[in-house]
């Protein structure tokens, strides 16, 4: 079983920046796809990034030029950079791994980083 551990959350003005980070407890880390989700309060969980193993990214058209999803093989770790920070960022943030082609979660979930931007 893959275990996912995020890091990074806040609280942040709008504007902002923060890094999250996953660090993933697998020895083929280099082989898995990855993604980042969120859940706002009263909302379901969304997919805001993924990198996949190949080292390809989607980003979710309300993250595009603010947020960069990114991974280090060498460390086990997937980041998230988000920059330009807006009140509608707020969430709990989560990682994990991705099935090709359509990106659903396949893995079992951590326990998020909160991250909440400040109007």
């Amino acid at each position: 079983q893959v275990h996912v551990v995020e890091s990074g959350g806040g609280l942040v003005q709008a504007g902002g920046s923060l890094r999250l980070s996953c660090a993933v407890s697998e020895r083929t880390f280099s082989n898995l796809n990855m993604g980042w989700f969120r859940q706002a309060p009263d909302k379901g969980r969304e997919c805001v990034a993924i990198i996949w193993a190949g080292g390809s990214t989607y980003l979710a058209d309300s993250v595009k030029g603010r947020f960069t999803i990114s991974r280090d093989n060498a460390k086990n770790t997937v980041y998230l950079q988000m920059n330009h920070l807006k009140p509608e960022d707020t969430a709990v943030y989560y990682c994990n791994t991705v099935r090709w082609p359509n990106g659903v979660p396949s893995g079992n979930w951590g326990q998020g980083t909160q991250v909440t931007v400040s109007s």
